[in-house]
Order: C-alpha cells, then sequence, then structure tokens
C-alpha cells in the first residue's frame, strides 16, 4: 500500500509501514473476538529493520526519532498492550521480496522454495505439445496482430 508521506529514513519507513500493519491487525482480531474466536494474542508481525523494532519496543522519547508523528506510535502501544509481538527477520528471508525486488537466483530460488513452489522445467502450454520457441512465435504473432 502507498504511504501518504514521505519518510526521512528507512527506519522511518519501515515504522510506518508497521503502523499501518498494527492497525489492520487490532481491526482483525477484534472482529474475530466479536465473532468469538479468542485467544489470538499475540500477533507476531516481522521486520527486518532493527533501528524501527527498537523505536516500537523502546518507549522512552529519543531525539532522533521526534519527526516520527505521534499516531505512528501506535505500533509501540499495541507492542505494550501486548496485542503485538514483534520479531525480527533477516533481509534474506522476507518473503515480499520475492514480490517486490530483482533478486539473485540462489536467494530468488531460496524464496520460492520457502513459499512451496519449485523450478518447472517442463514448458508445456495450453494448447499441447507446442515447444517453448513455437509457443513464444504464437504469441508474438497474437501480440503483434492486436496492433495492426
Amino acid at each position: 500500500k502507498k504511504q501518504g508521506t514521505v519518510s526521512r529514513s528507512s527506519s522511518e519507513a519501515e515504522y510506518r509501514a508497521m503502523a499501518q500493519a498494527a492497525s489492520e491487525v487490532t481491526w482483525l482480531v477484534r472482529l474475530l473476538e466479536e465473532l468469538g474466536i479468542h485467544d489470538l494474542t499475540p500477533v507476531q508481525l516481522h521486520c527486518d529493520n532493527q533501528s524501527a523494532l527498537h523505536i516500537a519496543k523502546n518507549p522512552v522519547f529519543h531525539e532522533r526519532t521526534k519527526h516520527i508523528e505521534i499516531d505512528c506510535h501506535f505500533t509501540r502501544d499495541k507492542v505494550l498492550e501486548g496485542l503485538l509481538q514483534l520479531t525480527y527477520l533477516p533481509t534474506s528471508d522476507q518473503l515480499a521480496d520475492i514480490l517486490t525486488k530483482i533478486l539473485p537466483g540462489p536467494q530468488f530460488q531460496h524464496l520460492m522454495s520457502k513459499l512451496g513452489m519449485v523450478h518447472c522445467t517442463d514448458h508445456s502450454s495450453l494448447r499441447g505439445g507446442d515447444e517453448p520457441a513455437a509457443l513464444f512465435t504464437h504469441i508474438s504473432a497474437a501480440a503483434q496482430s492486436l496492433f495492426q
């Protein structure tokens, strides 16, 4: 989701994203509790930025964090309430990166395996029996006909 403000640091950007996630988790937990599902807390929220985790876990006001808006401290409040448990997740294990970044082959394969996906060398198509090159030629011809 696009943020409505400009962050001054990567820690602030991560902290803002954590605040958004904390808000959504709070809403979901309250909804499930109203439906009779209890014992849902603490919800683990993973973050790969240790500075953002430190800001959220430490209730002491820091001179370096004074530019972070008060409403972003929502995450810290939810941690203190016991609703959230913040945990560090190394960048190399960040599953979202596979959807948002260009990754080196080994890291891409590692994250694909964590998602339960495997590399398939079979290039079958819905047309049946087409070789990959023939299929590409067919798709290219179809795409070109759209622009004529």
